[in-house]
C-alpha cells in the first residue's frame, strides 16, 4: 500500500480540497499515538475514547475552516488539540477521588491520591506553556528582561550589567512587559488558573 508514502502535509491538503478519504489515512496513521497520549493521562478507556473523537471533530471543523497551516506538523498539532481537551476533561469534571464505602472516610486518601496531583501538574503544565507563548510575543528588549528575572532569577542589577542598560531602564523594561502581557491575557480572555 502507498499510504506511508504520501506526506501528512500532502494529505491534509488533499482533504481540504474535498478527498475525504485523505483524513481515514491520517487518522489510521496516528491512531495509536494519540489514543495512548490521552489513555496516559485519564486512565479510562471510554473517556480516552471520547476525547479521541472530540480531538478529531475539531480537527475536521479546523481543517474545513481553513485553520491548519503548516506552521508545525500534523500529529503533534492534534496532540496540542488532544492535550488540551485532557485538560478541559478535567477542569469540566473538577474531578474529585473516588471513595470506598467501607467504612470511615479517610483524609488521607484524599492528600495522597496521585491522579489529582497528575491533574493538577498537566494543567501547571499548560499554563506555563501558554504563558511562554504570549511571553515570545513581547518586544525583545521586554522579553530579555523579563526571562532574566523570572526564569534565571536574576537581580536587576545583575541584568542592568548584562544588558548594559541602566536598572531604571530594566526595571522600566520589565514593567512594560507584565503590562503588555496582561493586555494580551485580557483581550484574548486568557484563563492562566485552573
Amino acid at each position: 500500500m502507498r499510504h506511508e508514502l504520501i506526506t501528512d502535509a500532502v494529505l491534509v491538503k488533499n482533504y481540504m480540497n474535498g478527498d475525504e478519504s485523505a483524513l481515514s489515512v491520517l487518522i489510521q496513521r496516528h491512531k495509536q499515538r494519540i489514543y495512548s497520549f490521552i489513555y496516559s493521562k485519564v486512565f479510562d478507556r471510554d473517556i480516552t475514547e471520547d476525547i479521541f473523537q472530540d480531538a478529531f471533530i475539531k480537527v475536521i471543523k479546523n481543517l474545513k475552516l481553513g485553520k491548519y497551516n503548516e506552521e508545525g506538523k500534523f500529529l503533534p498539532w492534534v496532540m496540542r488539540i488532544s492535550h488540551n481537551l485532557v485538560i478541559d476533561h478535567f477542569r469540566r469534571n473538577n474531578r474529585m477521588p473516588k471513595f470506598d464505602n467501607s467504612g470511615d472516610f479517610n483524609i488521607f486518601s484524599v492528600l495522597g491520591d496521585p491522579t489529582l496531583n497528575a491533574e493538577k501538574q498537566l494543567i501547571k503544565d499548560q499554563v506555563e506553556c501558554d504563558l511562554r507563548r504570549l511571553i515570545q510575543e513581547l518586544p525583545e528588549d521586554q522579553k530579555e528582561v523579563l526571562v532574566m528575572r523570572m526564569y534565571k532569577d536574576m537581580s536587576f542589577k545583575e541584568i542592568s550589567e548584562r544588558t548594559g542598560v541602566s536598572i531604571n531602564t530594566a526595571l522600566g523594561r520589565m514593567r512594560y512587559a507584565l503590562i503588555n502581557l496582561r493586555k494580551v491575557i485580557d483581550q484574548n480572555n486568557i484563563i492562566l488558573t485552573n
